[in-house]
């Protein structure tokens, strides 16, 4: 299985963590008794829980110049019309994916082209799933243009758990469609902000994978 490069340090930490704690316990009682299972399966479990989540498997989209692809793994909870305000200043079609603590946490570029804008916002870390998460959380917005001029914002969103986002991005940066731009730790979700008549293809509850799963097509 191959893991992201942003868990290095904390998957090596953790096994440190493991190695440590048996081996005291170990010391302490080398007959291995109950508490020294007990403390070995606790710890076995906690490195399983960081090793999925840093989890990156190999993703591989199909290049299509009409389509968004999802930049995220999870499940689609929001479908609607609504103001953007931070680059568009009007009406955009916006797509949510809620990343829980058991998805891939690896985030996509939706569709190819030049990255025209990128800017980082500090904020709260409200519950993915709060109505005000988009607008007051910690977060991550990045504009996408393709080669017919269409732009694609998309936006990586704390949450109460995810304590850091990661992005790659600078402005004028190539994109490429599924290709890899950043990284939440531990749950969140992204926004897709598409222009309006975009046709969507998903719908709210839906499971989506990143880079794979066709979330809308141009129209």
């Amino acid at each position: 299985m191959k893991f992201h490069r942003e868990g290095r340090f904390t998957i090596t930490m953790c096994i440190i963590f493991v190695l440590v704690v048996n081996i005291g316990m170990w010391l302490i009682n080398p007959s291995f008794g109950i508490w020294n299972a007990f403390a070995l399966l606790v710890t076995l479990v906690l490195l399983y829980i960081i090793l999925q989540f840093f989890r990156n498997p190999p993703r591989i989209a199909v290049p299509n110049s009409e389509t968004i692809v999802s930049p995220a793994d999870g499940k689609v909870v929001v479908i609607e019309e609504v103001e953007e305000p931070e680059y568009f200043k009007g009406k955009r079609i916006q797509v949510s994916v809620f990343m829980s603590p058991f998805n891939v946490h690896a985030n996509r570029y939706p569709i190819a082209g030049t990255v025209e804008y990128v800017k980082y916002h500090p904020g709260l870390f409200l519950v993915a799933w709060h109505p005000k998460s988009s607008t007051d959380n910690e977060r991550t917005t990045v504009v996408v243009k393709d080669d017919k001029g269409r732009e694609v914002l998309f936006r990586q969103i704390a949450g109460a758990l995810a304590k850091r986002i990661v992005h790659y991005s600078k402005v004028g940066d190539k994109a490429k469609q599924g290709g890899e731009m950043g990284f939440i730790k531990f749950g969140s979700r992204v926004d897709i902000y598409l222009p309006l008549g975009t046709k969507i293809n998903v719908e709210r509850e839906q499971v989506v994978r990143g880079a794979e799963t066709v979330l809308a097509t141009f129209q």
